[in-house]
């Protein structure tokens, strides 16, 4: 399976949600995405990968948010 091979390639590590959350820290149109962004940023993620239309438009410093093909585009050389 190709998602195998892209996760054996690249260095990652889970991350967990907590039970609450400070609101306010940004704005996103879906307020069930919050918890995502909010996670990856407590979290320290350097780069979010999503086609979630929603997070296009938010500005953050950190995490990079970028589509897949973006990420590909950006990170891996040709399969």
């Amino acid at each position: 399976m190709i998602i195998n091979k892209l996760l054996m390639m690249m260095s990652f590590e889970y991350v967990y949600t907590p039970g609450s959350m400070e609101s306010g820290l940004f704005n996103i149109r879906d307020i069930k995405d919050y918890p995502v962004l909010y996670t990856a940023i407590i979290e320290d993620v350097d780069i979010l990968v999503t086609g979630d239309k929603d997070f296009s438009d938010i500005d953050v410093e950190k995490p990079k948010i970028m589509s897949p093909t973006q990420f590909m585009e950006n990170f891996l050389e040709e399969w």
